[in-house]
């Protein structure tokens, strides 16, 4: 007789990697909140389905709660087969997962596997990705050897970085992966942010493809990148490494930022309301006159004081008190805001 196989899997770093695809069976807002990267939204009970079924197990009882949620959930399951994984082939493999690693995710493996596919489900569900992913985030930092490009804002960090990727280099965005630039006016207009547990699943997917036998470059950032927390184990290992200084003069600085904040030139109510919120840093009259320039469209103008005034300050009090092997770094000076001018940086450097 053959042993029983497996139909469970233990999360683990590796717990991923020999399934074709990965399929959350949680309903749409669980999923819109956080993931695991590369999963595919294969509900169950829809939001609304999920909701009705659990005020009928509160209201009715268990057993009622039971037989509604069985008609949802096959036919749910059914417009999966045929339009999800309607092509997929004999040989495909799948990891489900639910919250807790229970009654969805089991319901939607059991008839893959009737199919005839491969499927199992994840041992303790979302919930135990999660505690894999703080687990991670405490402990994976220490062992990477970080190089931290640092600058004034508007002196071209995160396009050197993207030059750097393009070298080869190894880099890791934070802003890209927290949809931020990580100021006042560094809201993406056409990104929202992610939630925080969403931010922290991307960012351990990106720390998890890292060589950690090549140095990575990384920005300089501070806790928060907008609304998002950046791990404390991460953001102390960066502030423990090297650094790069990167400098340019103010004329480059308001160019870079001008393309940065381009969005604004057409959005006066939302400039206002996000320079609203340094009313209390810088009082309401020099507000005012920012707020001025910007309606007269003397753009630069308004960025070169944004500049001197508030951002130029603010790293100036932060940095060299946060970054302890700052004083030491290698300094690299922009010599314009052309892409070429980022090239040669980055090929100096990588």
């Amino acid at each position: 007789m053959k042993p029983a196989v497996k139909s469970t899997v233990a999360m683990s770093a590796a717990a991923l990697a020999p399934f074709d695809a990965v399929l959350d069976a949680r309903s749409p807002a669980e999923y819109a909140e956080d993931h695991v990267p590369g999963a595919v939204s294969c509900p169950v009970l829809d939001d609304a389905e999920r909701a009705r079924v659990g005020t009928i197990y509160k209201q009715q009882s268990p057993f009622a709660a039971r037989r509604i949620g069985a008609a949802l959930v096959a036919r749910n399951i059914a417009r999966h087969l045929e339009t999800t994984l309607a092509d997929k082939p004999r040989t495909w493999r799948a990891l489900v997962y639910c919250w807790r690693g229970g009654k969805r995710s089991g319901a939607l493996a059991h008839v893959l596997r009737e199919v005839g596919w491969e499927a199992k489900t994840l041992e303790g569900g979302y919930k135990a990705y999660r505690r894999h992913v703080v687990e991670q985030l405490a402990e994976l930092p220490g062992r990477i050897t970080f190089r931290v490009i640092h600058g004034v804002t508007g002196s071209g960090k995160s396009r050197l970085l993207r030059a750097l990727g393009r070298t080869g280099a190894q880099v890791l965005d934070l802003e890209a992966l927290a949809a931020h630039r990580g100021s006042v006016l560094g809201e993406l207009p056409e990104r929202p942010q992610p939630s925080q547990k969403l931010f922290e699943s991307r960012l351990l997917a990106a720390l998890g493809q890292l060589d950690r036998l090549r140095p990575v470059y990384v920005e300089g950032e501070s806790r928060r990148i907008g609304q998002l927390q950046v791990p404390g184990a991460l953001i102390e290992t960066m502030r423990a490494s090297d650094c790069v200084l990167l400098e340019a003069d103010l004329e480059t600085r308001v160019a870079l930022l001008m393309d940065e904040y381009r969005h604004f030139f057409t959005a006066p109510a939302l400039l206002s309301a996000q320079l609203d919120c340094l009313t209390e840093l810088h009082g309401r009259e020099r507000i005012e006159a920012w707020k001025q320039l910007a309606a007269r469209g003397d753009w630069r103008g308004f960025v070169a004081r944004l500049l001197e005034e508030h951002y130029d300050p603010a790293y100036r009090r932060s940095a060299a008190r946060n970054f302890v092997r700052l004083p030491q770094a290698t300094i690299l000076h922009l010599p314009s805001a052309e892409d070429m001018a980022f090239a040669q940086l980055a090929e100096t450097i990588a």
